[in-house]
């Protein structure tokens, strides 16, 4: 599934070619995605300007002057920009055509989003799927020691394990599966510590580590293990800097002792049973 990495990634990819152009028509393939895709999309936008494209948690924001298109890749969504003269390919539901340009979402499950917030409703951070976000992780909320203080009130008398806590993002957004046992690993906390009993200094080094790991996994064009390219059809490569994930009973690239994997809720975890002592 698409974190915020391949999320940041395809908006860096797409801004360039979007920004400033003028939408020229909208054609819905097949909008039966998680939500019915607005019918009169076309109608709404065909003629405006797309006055910048920004990203909250996994949600891309695409701003017009009368709106926002909000944008999720769902679980094997991608974004691409293509020659508008470009064949369709099987499983392209929503296409944004800029002149010569399109804009292409290819979502072969179908658990995408393409959805419409009027200006005239208030703010985009109102709209009801944005609210419940925790802070971003590179935003000045989460600097320093705001990022600690966010970390340990939030994990206050939660017993959930903060492998749990952190995947949840109602703290912080964008630290899927993958970024979750590597940040834990970077911090040296076991995943199932319970996040009600992390102390100051392990939420000063995990929120650190968030911010360390996503980074890195951003600068390698973030993670593809089955579906996910970017805007140009190019796959990440942060899988091929992983210490722990996807790594079971490889030696620790610290301490050498054999990485274990464990099941939390239905996802994989990956850690170091020295470096992560619980």
């Amino acid at each position: 599934m698409p974190e915020l990495p391949e999320v940041e990634v395809t908006r860096l990819g797409i801004a360039p070619h979007l920004e400033g152009r003028r939408l020229s028509a909208v054609k819905i393939i097949d909008g039966r995605l998680r939500w019915p895709v607005p019918s009169n999309l076309s109608t709404l936008l065909t003629g405006h300007k797309v006055l910048g494209i920004e990203r909250r948690g996994k949600y891309l924001l695409v701003e017009f002057e009368a709106g926002y298109l909000l944008l999720h890749l769902g679980m094997t969504g991608t974004l691409r920009v293509l020659p508008s003269s470009d064949p369709l390919k099987l499983h392209d539901r929503v296409t944004f055509e800029f002149g010569k340009l399109s804009l292409r979402l290819h979502d072969p499950r179908k658990f995408g989003a393409v959805l419409w917030h009027p200006k005239s409703k208030g703010p985009i951070e109102g709209n009801a799927l944005l609210q419940k976000l925790g802070v971003e992780p590179f935003s000045p909320e989460f600097e320093g020691e705001l990022g600690t203080e966010v970390l340990y009130q939030c994990s206050r008398k939660r017993s959930v394990a903060v492998k749990q806590f952190l995947l949840a993002g109602q703290a912080v957004v964008g630290v899927g599966n993958i970024y979750c046992s590597e940040s834990l690993f970077e911090a040296g906390i076991h995943p199932a510590k319970a996040a009600g009993k992390l102390t100051r200094p392990q939420c000063s080094r995990l929120a650190t580590a968030v911010r360390l790991i996503l980074k890195k996994a951003i600068a390698a064009g973030g993670s593809s293990l089955k579906d996910f390219v970017n805007s140009e059809g190019d796959p990440g490569h942060f899988m091929v800097q992983t210490k722990v994930y996807d790594r079971k009973d490889q030696p620790c690239k610290v301490c050498k002792t054999p990485i274990k994997q464990i099941v939390q809720g239905q996802r994989s975890t990956y850690f170091c049973p020295q470096c992560q002592k619980r």
